[in-house]
């Protein structure tokens, strides 16, 4: 994923290459709304709307966002749709769930599961929105 390549451009200083490849697959999940087909404006997968943590190697709405305001993007209007979708997702205290937790192997417990709130989701939720409120 696009995180890879930016911890790599990180890690080394990267190249030209490097770093117009990171901000052409950036444009491409603008292009897209972060969950669009470009050719019909449908979502590409639903699940993609479910909020997992750890994610592994999967994607999803919030892993995306949480990658822009990483790599330093600035708030873009076609991420627009997707903000508001994450703002939807919080509880009345304000926390994120859970929502879809990816089999794989975990050496310690990190949240309640499935469907109760999740620290991970909560934070990188908050830092999304502070990202995309600050533009």
């Amino acid at each position: 994923m696009l995180s890879g390549l930016l911890e790599y451009e990180r890690a080394t200083g990267g190249s030209p290459g490097l770093h117009y490849a990171r901000l052409r697959g950036q444009e491409y999940l603008l292009e897209r709304r972060m969950r669009r087909r470009l050719s019909t404006g449908e979502v590409v997968d639903p699940e993609w709307d479910l909020f997992s943590f750890p994610t592994y190697w999967h994607y999803d709405l919030l892993r995306g966002l949480d990658f822009l305001r990483s790599a330093g993007a600035d708030p873009d209007p076609r991420v627009g749709e997707a903000v508001e979708l994450v703002r939807s997702k919080a509880d009345p205290a304000g926390r994120w769930p859970l929502e879809n937790r990816h089999p794989g192997r975990l050496h310690f417990p990190i949240d309640e599961g499935e469907g109760r709130p999740s620290r991970w989701n909560t934070l990188r939720a908050l830092r999304v929105l502070k990202w995309a409120d600050s533009g």
